[in-house]
C-alpha cells in the first residue's frame, strides 16, 4: 500500500547522525511547524546507517536529513545508496562539513546540502523547499 503524503496530518522527518547533539541541533533548528503550508513535523532520530536503510525501505518517511560526517557511514554515501535503491525516494538533505564538500552532495544526488554547524534559517529553507517541490503534483 502506498503511503499518502497528501493525507498525512504530520510529516515524518528522519534525522541521521551518530552524534546525538547533531540530531538535537537539527530538531531544534527546524521545530515542529517550520512552514504554515506544511503539516507539523514528527522526528525520527536514527544513529546507524543500517537503521536509516531499514526505516527508509519501510516507507512513511517524508524527508531525510543525513549527517555527511557521521561515522562509520557518512550521510552522502547513504543518500546515494537511497537514490540508487529506492523506487520512490523522498527528499534528502545532507549536512556537509564544509562548503568544499558541495560536489560530494551533488554526487550523492541529495536534494539540498546545508553546511555544518547548522544554521536554522538555511536548514529550514532547504528542508521546506525540498518538501514543497516533492509534494507538488506532477503534471500529466
Amino acid at each position: 500500500m502506498a503511503y499518502d503524503h497528501a493525507m498525512s496530518a504530520h510529516l515524518t522527518v528522519l534525522v541521521y547522525s551518530d552524534n546525538r547533539a547533531t540530531r538535537e541541533c537539527v530538531i531544534r533548528a527546524l521545530g515542529r511547524r517550520p512552514a504554515a503550508d506544511l503539516p507539523e513535523f514528527d522526528f525520527l532520530e536514527v544513529a546507524t546507517a543500517a537503521m536509516v536503510l531499514q526505516r527508509m525501505d519501510s516507507g512513511g518517511i517524508d524527508v531525510a536529513i543525513l549527517d555527511g560526517d557521521a561515522t562509520p557511514a557518512g550521510g552522502m554515501g547513504i543518500a546515494k545508496q537511497l537514490r540508487d535503491e529506492l523506487a520512490s525516494c523522498p527528499p534528502v538533505v545532507v549536512l556537509t562539513g564544509r562548503s568544499a564538500d558541495d560536489w560530494l552532495a551533488r554526487w550523492s544526488r541529495a536534494d539540498a546540502a546545508v553546511e555544518h554547524p547548522v544554521d536554522a534559517a538555511r536548514l529550514t529553507a532547504a528542508v521546506v523547499g525540498a518538501l514543497r517541490a516533492w509534494r507538488q503534483p506532477t503534471p500529466v
